[in-house]
């Protein structure tokens, strides 16, 4: 006998049609940038050579696909927005050989389940055409409509019967740049159509047709990236790998920079990625990632592409080989270059599979740095750079007048005069090696002094310390110190020697400065007379303008410039030494990998983090004795001169008696 708890358990039922599209489409379209994708797809597999999509409000509200392709003939139009049909696979062996894009027959059913969906499309053979509606699964009746041959194809309030998936879709900049990346992965890989990109009325991409892939990567990304690419060529029996690897010095933060196609279809393969990074191993810095657009043509029947809902991974019957040829081909093509100077890309950039330009000349990517000025060649530059640097002690002393109740000042106008006196003398090191060291002053160096950093240092230094301070050396006045490794300053201090991370130092000093100023709203900006001009691709130029009003906060002024290009009108006076250019696209990847996770203060100090490390001097940079002095002037006007901003220590220090102790001065 049953007890009155005991639950009976549900019996199995089959579910209804509509409810496996609702869960299909959940495995399909995850957001707009989904249905991007297979409506291309479906646009290519048509034989298109024009496809134009547009979206407005990142793709929430309307998405919009139109080609010149063969169209569906009009008795197979329901058909085709029914789960589970297709033209592109009529035997079963047909899955393990599969040539198109798509083949399994349940993109469109499982979009015009969760969307106001239309379609209208008219083949070569037919005089009108015909369309279709479909509203949250529930299909109208076929109507003739005038249209040219091809499909259009509307999807409009996507999710709309799905509200809980709905909400889950992100700011509509998100979702257009998602979009945007689904239409470039596949217009990378189809140079001979014409592609154009719409969002909210404003034209993104126009992309004609062109005959090399390497015309495509420059219409996406701009000249300056393509100039910075290596063709590569190679096979190997039945596969062949061709396209371009990025040069060392274009690296990413991230992959994102890795477009990686087999059989025309954009994948991730981790078979692929390792390679490429044992290819560049120590040829970047730490946590960097190598561009390259790598085209894979395997034999079909050697891949399987039906192991992922959306196709982003493919399966590989060998993948140990096609590790070997990634890898051989890129070293090979490595080995037989000069990366660390310059070298020579074809002016065209077309891989060896492409029609051979007319002409070809090379173009360095970078030239070599200039040799050092000799100080008798040129005997008054290091006269010149040392009457600028007394030039600006005295602004500083005119400019920050001492307070009574700062005594603080008064000695640090005693040791600039004194550090005016020293200017005379000539640099070590001249005589013995015969060469300057760099004159052009470090960027941020010397930098002015705000008399509220001045007050608060005078303040701590005159208070007790608090009980939790870590023990610092105090300097001398007048400290005694040397640059040594150009990377290090040692300094005697109090306690013993103490020894300095010269960019650990200054990153803090001017991450301090330039906290200050944004968090008051008085950053100083430097106007350019000549705009520069920075070349960015889509997503790139998404990213600034997504985060305008942060940039501005920040002391950049940016607008658009035509296409692609972004007028840089003004930038921080504390980063006047940097390049404004490299600068930018360092605050997109930073925008572009952080800008989900962190909260906007948090957005912020990160961006600080990184401007004031870019800023700051370098280690293998050579200091003159005047940068220096101002740099350890500096120490103690911040907050925290023991680490940098991103917590590494900026000074170490070898006390008297472990100094005795090493030399065995000890009882």
């Amino acid at each position: 006998m049953l007890s009155a708890h005991t639950e009976v358990a549900p019996r199995i039922q089959r579910l209804s049609a509509g409810l496996v599209n609702k869960i299909a489409a959940g495995e399909v379209v995850e957001r707009p940038a989904s249905v991007v994708k297979e409506l291309l797809e479906n646009s290519l597999d048509a034989g298109a050579s024009r496809i134009d999509v547009e979206c407005r409000q990142g793709g929430a509200e309307l998405i919009r696909v139109v080609d010149d392709g063969c169209g569906i003939h009009p008795d197979d139009v329901l058909l085709a927005i029914t789960a589970h049909a297709t033209s592109k696979l009529a035997h079963e062996d047909d899955l393990f050989r599969v040539r198109t894009m798509g083949f399994r027959g349940e993109a469109l059913a499982s979009i015009a389940e969760v969307a106001s969906f239309r379609l209208r499309t008219r083949t070569a053979e037919h005089d009108t055409g015909v369309e279709v509606e479909v509203d949250g699964g529930v299909v109208q009746p076929l109507s003739p409509c005038g249209c040219p041959v091809g499909t259009l194809i509307d999807v409009g309030r996507l999710f709309h019967t799905t509200p809980v998936r709905r909400k889950f879709l992100k700011a509509q900049s998100t979702e257009f740049a998602h979009i945007s990346e689904q239409f470039t992965r596949i217009a990378l890989a189809q140079p001979r159509i014409h592609f154009t990109l719409r969002h909210n009325d404003r034209t993104i991409h126009e992309l004609p047709k062109v005959d090399d892939v390497g015309d495509r990567i420059e219409q996406l990304f701009g000249a300056d990236l393509r100039r910075k690419l290596i063709p590569i060529e190679q096979a190997h029996d039945d596969l062949r790998l061709w396209g371009f690897a990025g040069h060392p010095s274009e690296s990413r933060p991230t992959r994102k920079g890795q477009y990686l196609f087999v059989n025309g279809r954009w994948i991730q393969d981790r078979t692929v990625q390792h390679a490429l990074t044992e290819a560049y191993r120590g040829l970047l810095m730490v946590g960097r990632q190598p561009v390259c657009f790598l085209f894979l043509e395997v034999p079909p029947e050697d891949v399987d592409v039906n192991v992922h809902p959306t196709k982003a991974e493919v399966r590989f019957v060998d993948p140990q080989r096609l590790y070997r040829l990634v890898l051989s081909s890129l070293r090979t093509r490595f080995l037989g270059m000069n990366l660390e100077s310059s070298f020579g890309a074809p002016a065209t950039s077309r891989p060896p599979h492409s029609p051979p330009a007319s002409s070809e000349s090379t173009l360095p990517l970078f030239t070599p740095a200039a040799p050092l000025p000799n100080p008798q060649a040129d005997p008054g530059a290091e006269s010149q750079a040392r009457q600028e640097f007394a030039d600006w002690a005295r602004e500083e002393l005119a400019r920050w007048q001492p307070r009574e109740d700062i005594a603080d000042l008064e000695e640090a106008a005693a040791r600039l005069e004194a550090l005016e006196g020293r200017l005379a003398e000539p640099a070590p090191g001249i005589a013995e090696h015969g060469s300057a060291p760099p004159l052009a002053p470090v960027p941020g160096l010397p930098l002015p002094l705000p008399p509220e950093l001045v007050e608060e240092a005078a303040r701590a230094a005159a208070a007790p310390p608090p009980a939790t301070a870590p023990p610092a050396a105090s300097l001398p006045d007048s400290p005694r110190a040397m640059q040594v490794l150009d990377c290090y300053l040692v300094v005697e201090s109090d306690a013993g020697l103490t020894l300095i991370d010269q960019h650990a130092l200054h990153e803090r000093i001017l991450y301090e400065h330039f906290r200050r100023r944004v968090l008051e709203h008085r950053v100083e900006v430097q106007r350019l007379l000549m705009p520069v001009v920075a070349e960015l691709s889509s997503r790139e130029s998404g990213v600034l303008a997504d985060h305008a009003e942060l940039l501005a906060e920040l002391g950049f002024e940016v607008a658009s410039f035509g296409g692609q290009s972004l007028a840089v009108s003004a930038y921080p006076v504390l980063l006047r030494k940097a390049d404004p250019v490299e600068l930018l696209r360092a605050i997109v990847e930073q925008l572009d990998a952080a800008s989900q996770t962190l909260t906007r203060r948090d957005l912020i100090d990160s961006l600080l983090h990184m401007m004031a490390c870019k800023a700051a001097i370098k280690a293998g940079q050579r200091l003159t004795p005047e940068e220096i002095d101002s740099l350890l002037a500096q120490r103690g006007l911040v907050d925290d001169h023991h680490h940098c901003p991103h917590g590494r220590p900026t000074a170490l220090t070898l006390s008297r008696a472990e100094l005795d102790r090493q030399f065995g001065r000890l009882g």
